[in-house]
């Protein structure tokens, strides 16, 4: 009697967490959107529709641990334009299209490095004021580069990756795919991912546990940083040229998706599937409201409202039991 108790309890926790709630919202913006347009419900169209939003999704990937971390990174789409504008620019300059592709994922690994190293190196300053800083730096860095100008023309190959298909299914979505899949298995069943966990929860007791809390952090945002490379190639293939102000409010974008993907803003908490079901309810709610012309501000408001709900319900918990959870949770991963 006592082990039927218990299964069917670990049984309802399962089901009452917030990724299922998720999932059922999901359902909820699929019907509402076919019942509100007839050509909503197109497998094309459903299909097409990821390359319009999956761009900015490959940083919801880093930015997860980022916010597991009790930081934030708000730099992202100034290092997407960064590294777009050098992509295109050195190829208008003769450099080869494939070493400029390269190139573009350097420099957002680059500029991933150089704000990770600053968290550190300065305790003091939070990752908002840090990232903030290079957020303009690197977006003046672009505007130095191409000034208002925009820059193209390139390799018809180079279409492949915003625009091509593999049997049929977005290159985009497959790339996409592939790298959740990565993700998802370090964050859950890697020691990295236990130990990027543990700092969540608490960062002191991970440091005296011998966790190398430092350099965590940097390669945590050397792969947003990398991540944003990702984006500016495929964002940059898509529509064929560049200028110094793509990506314009890009970091919004994706941490909202994150909170709503369950991932505590205090840290500690949360899960890649979360971020990820996020990512495709917002960008299909976005998809189908467009369909019957609703005004960007209402969209607004709805995922507004959306991130609220996130925030909320979490904080209804116990908070006594929350933090029992935490402390056992953290000598574990810690332990792990």
């Amino acid at each position: 009697m006592e082990n039927i108790s218990k299964k069917e309890f670990s049984v309802k926790k399962f089901f009452l967490q917030w990724e299922w709630l998720l999932v059922l919202l999901f359902i909820v913006v699929n019907i509402t959107n076919a019942s509100l347009s007839p050509f909503y419900l197109d497998f094309n169209n459903l299909r097409d529709a990821t390359m319009t939003f999956l761009d900015k999704a490959f940083i919801v990937f880093p930015m997860v641990m980022v916010m597991i971390l009790r930081d934030i990174d708000i730099s992202v789409a100034s290092i997407v334009a960064l590294a777009s504008v050098v992509m295109a620019h050195l190829y208008t300059l003769g450099v080869p299209m494939e070493l400029a592709v390269l190139i573009c994922l350097t420099v957002g690994a680059v500029c991933g490095l150089i704000n990770g190293l600053l968290i550190v190196k300065f305790k003091e300053l939070s990752a908002v004021i840090v990232t903030l800083a290079t957020m303009i730096i690197y977006r003046g860095i672009a505007y130095i580069i191409l000034e208002d100008k925009s820059a193209g023309s390139f390799p018809e190959w180079f279409g492949f990756f915003g625009w091509g298909y593999v049997y049929g299914i977005p290159f985009i979505l497959l790339s996409f795919l592939v790298l959740a899949v990565i993700f998802g298995l370090m964050l859950h069943k890697t020691t990295f991912g236990r130990r990027v966990y543990a700092i969540g929860n608490n960062p002191t007791a991970s440091r005296f546990s011998g966790v190398q809390v430092d350099k965590i952090k940097i390669i945590v945002f050397t792969l947003a940083g990398l991540m944003a490379g990702v984006t500016a190639l495929f964002l940059t293939s898509r529509m064929g040229s560049t200028r110094p102000n793509v990506a314009l409010g890009y970091e919004l974008d994706v941490i909202a998706m994150v909170v709503l993907g369950g991932i505590s803003t205090a840290g500690g908490k949360g899960k890649m599937a979360g971020a990820i079901i996020a990512i495709f309810l917002i960008g299909y709610l976005r998809y189908g409201l467009g369909l019957i012309n609703i005004p960007a501000q209402v969209l607004m408001i709805i995922i507004g409202l959306l991130l609220i709900t996130a925030v909320m319900v979490p904080n209804l918990k116990p908070k006594e039991k929350v933090k029992q959870k935490t402390a056992k949770d953290t000598s574990r991963q810690i332990a792990g």
